[in-house]
């Protein structure tokens, strides 16, 4: 008994001598700051996601500075312990490479030195025509955010009940790295890819998966955070495909055959250094007119073609481009072409690209990548992530011919980092910083947010909305302003996605830059 009591005492004694309780302050302000940042409203997702990881940082160099300094275990343990960690974290820092991030949040992915990328045998192309199935069996989806560039499908009337009439995959195939989504037209559907040193342009039979032709230029964009590979989606028009690739190059190809008409390295050709991320709008065309837009130097930031054959219309603005990609409208009763860049908003006239407005947007440096929305009444909503949020801007007729931009109201309900939304009955659905949210257009009052998907994008299609989540789930939800409602959930794809979902009618293609998959979803 005398010797339990006495080892009792030693043992209380050691540990008082230890500062215990400097651990118990950390591990108690750890706790609550990570509360705080977890709860604090609004706080954007990454600033969320690097603001915990700092704190769990810092107390863990707060644990090392306890049990090096003031832990009083023996000297020679605690040099030892030290020692091993620091020999550990060296050797850890000298056997991994960073092969990108693990999502939106940029936490970088780690592999082994010794591992090797990725290898993918790709499928030649056949050089075979689409099955007449292909060609007659769906509507076109000729561009980059839907048939009309606005994030909406509409007549597709799909069925709301995904267990009692699941979606049928009709094909799933590896394909090359890249962030471009499909542009369907005539049963093709084209897209763009990194073909080992080559940026590819890429067709595909929609109901079979067969490779049909390639274009390739000798081109290969990298970046530790976004990967390999182009980001814009190919535009179809008059039996012909417009493709840009993340250097820069603008093609314009015969939509048969893959045979090239004319090019344009647009970045070279004007002195225009790249964005960081890489030329990731998708070209804008209509009448006899394509539209892209410029890199990271001021101006010229929208540049127009002559889609017959590639002659340069105008060059227009003053701003750093941005990842949006330009489009049509008619506001205050002018057609315009609308560019969100760097840090403005613009519009510009579409036969002379005359600038009608230069509207002040968001702060330099912010990336954006979220599509202008006009909403009826002639009304812009903007949104990027960030912290950056939303704003409603109502679009007049002022001087001399020139349009004005009045602020309606501004907040942070909407924060749309990759994801642009959609508008349907006074209301906008999107991914607020990868939640599922909705947002009254006339108020900018937040009805819902719901449903963690992550950096991923959506469509609004009729009453539902279809979300290619960034793991690469795809969600059936539906569009009401009165709550959330998850309808169904298909397992489409099993890695990081940030490529935009296309439904043709019934035929959803998705895919992300290791493999795409198309799927027949049920209709009522």
């Amino acid at each position: 008994m005398h010797v339990r009591t006495s080892q009792s005492v030693e043992l209380r004694a050691a540990s008082k001598g230890r500062r215990i309780w400097f651990l118990a302050v950390v591990a108690l302000l750890a706790v609550g700051g990570l509360a705080t940042v977890r709860f604090w409203p609004e706080l954007e997702r990454n600033f969320q996601g690097w603001l915990m990881l700092v704190i769990v940082a810092l107390a863990l160099v707060l644990v090392l500075v306890w049990f090096a300094l003031l832990s009083r275990f023996p000297c020679r343990v605690r040099l030892i312990t030290v020692a091993a960690l620091g020999l550990a974290g060296f050797g850890f820092s000298k056997a991994v490479r960073v092969t990108g991030t693990m999502s939106g949040v940029g936490f970088p992915r780690l592999a082994w030195k010794w591992s090797h990328p990725r290898k993918v045998a790709l499928a030649p192309p056949q050089n075979n025509a689409p099955s007449a199935a292909s060609a007659a069996s769906m509507p076109d989806v000729p561009q980059f955010f839907g048939p009309n560039r606005d994030g909406i499908v509409t007549g597709a009337k799909l069925a709301r009940d995904w267990k009692a009439t699941p979606p049928k995959q009709l094909w799933r195939q590896p394909v090359g790295a890249g962030w471009s989504a499909f542009a369907v037209a005539g049963g093709r559907a084209y897209t763009q890819e990194q073909r080992g040193e080559d940026e590819a342009v890429t067709c595909y039979d929609v109901l079979t998966g067969q490779l049909l032709w390639t274009h390739t230029n000798a081109a290969h964009f990298s970046q530790w955070q976004s990967g390999d590979g182009p980001r814009a989606t190919p535009a179809v028009e008059h039996g012909q495909v417009f493709a840009i690739g993340a250097t820069g190059v603008l093609d314009c190809l015969d939509a048969s055959t893959g045979r090239l008409i004319w090019s344009h390295d647009v970045l070279q050709e004007n002195k225009l250094a790249n964005l960081e991320w890489g030329v990731s709008a998708s070209p804008l065309v209509f009448d006899e007119t394509v539209i892209v837009t410029g890199g990271s130097t001021h101006g010229p930031t929208v540049l127009a073609y002559r889609r017959a054959t590639g002659e340069a219309l105008w060059r227009a603005g003053t701003d750093k481009a941005s990842y949006t990609s330009p489009v049509l409208a008619t506001l205050a009763g002018r057609r315009v072409v609308l560019s969100v860049n760097a840090a403005s908003f613009t519009a510009h006239d579409p036969v002379s690209g005359e600038m009608l407005l230069d509207q002040p947007w968001s702060k330099a440096g912010v990336p954006q990548a979220a599509q202008p929305v006009v909403v009826e009444g002639d009304r812009v909503f903007l949104s990027a992530g960030y912290g950056t949020g939303c704003v409603l801007f109502q679009i007049k007729t002022g001087a001399g011919g020139q349009l004005t931009a009045t602020q309606v109201w501004k907040n942070l309900r909407m924060k749309n980092q990759f994801n642009s939304v959609a508008a349907r009955g006074g209301f906008l659905y999107g991914l607020d910083d990868g939640l599922l949210a909705c947002v009254e257009v006339e108020t900018g009052a937040r009805k819902w947010k719901d449903g963690r998907y992550g950096s991923g994008q959506s469509l609004l299609v009729d009453d539902l909305i279809l979300v290619q989540t960034e793991p690469g789930p795809v969600v059936l939800a539906e569009a009401k302003p009165d709550g959330f409602s998850e309808l169904g959930r298909i397992p489409a794809l099993s890695s990081k996605t940030w490529n935009h979902p296309t439904l043709a009618g019934r035929y959803l293609l998705v895919r992300n830059d290791q493999e795409a998959v198309c799927y027949e979803l049920p209709v009522q």
